[in-house]
């Protein structure tokens, strides 16, 4: 196996880790990436779809968002935190 699969193995398990901890994670990721989709059919003059467009993102970040609050709140049971 070369380095640059080793690294994309590692990488890829840090991020299942990750993910797996912070549930919100991948819809905030894919807010900005909408977003940036968004943006660039306002560039390229494609007002309507953008228009359209740019509405998914915000849902997107609220579900994030909700799911982040939960996984935090939930942190100290699971931690065994200061609380237990």
């Amino acid at each position: 196996m070369n380095v640059a699969a080793i690294f994309v193995a590692a990488l890829l398990t840090r991020a299942k880790v990750y993910v797996r901890e912070n549930w919100g994670a991948p819809f905030i990721m894919g807010f900005m990436l909408l977003l940036v989709v968004a943006a660039a059919s306002v560039s390229m003059g494609l007002a309507g779809f953008a228009d359209e467009a740019a509405v998914y993102p915000y849902y997107a970040l609220l579900v994030g968002i909700i799911l982040q609050l939960v996984c935090f709140l939930g942190y100290d049971k699971r931690s065994g935190g200061p609380d237990q």
